[in-house]
């Protein structure tokens, strides 16, 4: 298949970008014939104002960059990752124009509300789900604490909302998840264009030993990541089981005095990712403690590859990842108490623990590895070139969220579910 995969860098490196390289070399590993468009957000600095508005909404020359190697390429697919803020949706007319078929991946909320974690004030918040114009969003200044960049934000999603961008322009949308693919169809994008495909991790990193007798916490540090209910957590645990957190960002101040004030806390910045895998996989268990509801969840599938359990949040995309009780364990989102419990709780018993290793990596082989990945990208295409509605079979009961809870049964994860938003 010729496909152009498309991408808008961030200023920081994210998860989004790590799927991104990853689906072009699997792609490329199974002999399709990939492009990619790639634009960095460093080129704002480069615009004044007026352009950096007028792009946000539409970019006509990353439309036509981008058709222009679609047409190239003869692109029967171009499926784009993040338009946000350069490519913009004018690229998808663009595609089109040059006769292939638009798929978008949903890595974050943002066609739905400014702030594209539906997050504010250390909690979740959906005020501005399924409303023609974001307008809280606007009031609180939700994008970057500006109620100007907010507004030109909010504006843009409501101007496609209305042209119906959203709902014709693209014929396949991928989410992560069946908690994501429900809120976007609260959030109204068409039912019938949503698509569950999850994040892949390839290649195999191995199982570890999970004998390194600490709990690992890896990720951005930040509010919305729980890094303050994970610190709360081991105020509370003492010497229980040490913890290691490896990431950087705001908070760091926080975490590295919590670190001096408590040895049963290190904090080790950032680290190579084969560093990162090893540490995770000696882990008895990742800690994943966000406030938000995140689309998908990289490390715990990470974690997963390496048999390590994870103790997660009970929100969004992480209670569709972990089973309680047989991948990890769930608490309630902020609350160290809860937290807590629950790695005294495994911590004290060692064969649990043992049982859940094998639980996690068998999860990870079932679900979370390249050639099922690519099967369920290609099933995504197949659709999205075929122009087509599509339902999901209804699932048994057994079902949580779309993934099959039943040992006899794995339910296909590219199967939609027919569901009411």
């Amino acid at each position: 298949m010729r496909i152009v995969v498309a991408h808008n860098f961030y200023q920081q490196p994210g998860g989004e970008d790590q799927v991104f390289a990853a689906e072009v070399e699997l792609l490329r590993a199974h002999g399709h014939q990939v492009e990619t468009y790639a634009v960095h957000n460093h080129r704002i600095n480069e615009m004044g104002a007026a352009k950096r508005l007028v792009s946000l909404v539409w970019n006509p020359d990353t439309a036509a960059e981008l058709g222009n190697l679609a047409r190239s390429h003869r692109a029967e697919v171009v499926h784009f990752h993040n338009t946000f803020p350069l490519i913009s949706p004018a690229a998808y007319t663009a595609a089109r124009a040059a006769g292939a078929a638009v798929v978008q991946t949903l890595h974050n909320f943002r066609l739905l509300a400014p702030c594209a974690l539906l997050f504010r004030e250390g909690k979740v918040c959906e005020v501005c789900l399924g409303r023609r114009i974001a307008w809280p969003g606007v009031v609180h200044g939700c994008y970057r604490g500006s109620r100007t960049t907010t507004a030109a934000t909010a504006g843009m999603i409501a101007l496609h909302r209305a042209m119906g961008t959203w709902d014709l322009a693209v014929d396949l949308y991928i989410a992560p998840t069946p908690f994501a693919k429900r809120k976007f169809i609260a959030g109204g994008l068409p039912a019938d264009k949503l698509f569950v495909k999850p994040n892949f991790l390839d290649p195999d990193p191995g199982v570890g030993p999970g004998n390194g007798g600490y709990a690992i916490m890896v990720g951005r540090l930040s509010e919305e990541k729980g890094v303050e209910t994970a610190l709360a957590a081991w105020k509370m645990l003492g010497d229980v089981l040490p913890l290691k957190i490896v990431g950087d960002g705001p908070l760091a101040p926080l975490v590295r005095d919590s670190a001096a004030q408590s040895p049963a806390i290190e904090w080790l910045g950032r680290r190579p990712l084969e560093e990162v895998c090893d540490l995770m996989g000696r882990a008895a268990m990742l800690v994943f403690p966000s406030l938000c509801y995140e689309t998908f969840g990289r490390v715990i599938v990470e974690a997963f590859a390496k048999g390590t359990p994870v103790v997660a949040s009970n929100l969004g995309a992480m209670a569709d990842l972990v089973e309680d009780g047989r991948t990890g364990a769930l608490f309630e989102a902020g609350n160290a108490l809860a937290l807590a419990a629950q790695v005294r709780r495994l911590a004290a018993t060692p064969h649990s623990l043992r049982v859940m290793r094998r639980a996690a990596r068998n999860e990870y082989a079932q679900r979370y590895t390249g050639p099922t990945n690519r099967d369920l990208l290609m099933q995504a295409y197949r659709i999205a070139l075929g122009g087509r509605a599509f339902s999901n079979e209804n699932l048994a009961s057994t079902d949580v969220g779309g993934f099959s809870r039943s040992p006899s049964r794995i339910a296909p994860l590219g199967a939609a579910v027919t569901e009411a938003p």
